[in-house]
């Protein structure tokens, strides 16, 4: 059996057509239920809706930038593992990405209004961490799933313990991000510089304040 051998402007075109269906399309189809279909309807508060509202609303917007992020890596990686790994972890991301974005319908509240910039900014990012070498790659990969774990964490903490829809579509997404960041680690991660960690603690602080609100 033959296989495909892509060239990088294939890999090229692919990568913009999972940019416009990440930011401009519907929501993937998930291959696993929505974590939240277990649970019923919970009786929520107007201020507590909101708050849920926004959370998801963050939440979505870091999914964006996470398909960005991989997608980027995967097109500069250089060992064909190393890409396969990226490939695979944008498509498990697919998952979260449609949670939340069903889940916020269901709050009544929109998606963050700044999702090309958050791909754009996020693609870029993730570029030049594959440019850098695969083992910083996976390094960044390391640190992305670790604070994204601390930031599921607060969320988790600011929900209403009655909440349980909420609180099961970010545990599942926690218990992803945390093996996604094993599985790197295992793969080779080197540990990324303090410096470029509080970097991209302060970049994720600016786009998580951002979403909150638009």
């Amino acid at each position: 059996m033959n296989t495909r051998s892509y060239s990088p402007f294939d890999r090229l075109i692919d990568t913009l057509d999972q940019a416009l269906r990440t930011v401009a399309g519907p929501a993937p189809t998930p291959s696993r239920p929505n974590p939240a279909a277990a649970h019923p309807e919970p009786e929520l508060s107007d201020a507590e809706r909101d708050l849920a509202g926004k959370l998801m609303r963050i939440n979505h917007a870091g999914e964006i930038s996470a398909q960005a992020l991989y997608q980027g890596q995967a097109l500069t990686a250089r060992l064909p593992t190393v890409r396969a790994r990226m490939v695979q972890a944008s498509i498990e991301e697919n998952d979260h990405l449609a949670w939340t974005e069903e889940r916020i319908r269901e709050l009544g509240t929109h998606v963050s209004v700044l999702a090309p910039f958050w791909y754009a900014g996020s693609f870029a990012i993730g570029a030049l961490a594959g440019i850098a070498g695969d083992k910083w790659s996976l390094g960044f990969v390391v640190e992305t799933e670790r604070q994204v774990v601390r930031h599921l964490d607060d969320h988790l903490a600011q929900l209403p313990a009655h909440d349980a829809g909420d609180r099961a579509i970010l545990e599942q997404m926690r218990e992803d991000e945390a093996h996604h960041a094993t599985t790197a680690l295992g793969a080779g991660a080197a540990a990324l510089p303090e410096p470029v960690k509080r970097v991209m603690a302060l970049t994720s602080k600016v786009m998580t304040g951002t979403a909150y609100w638009i």
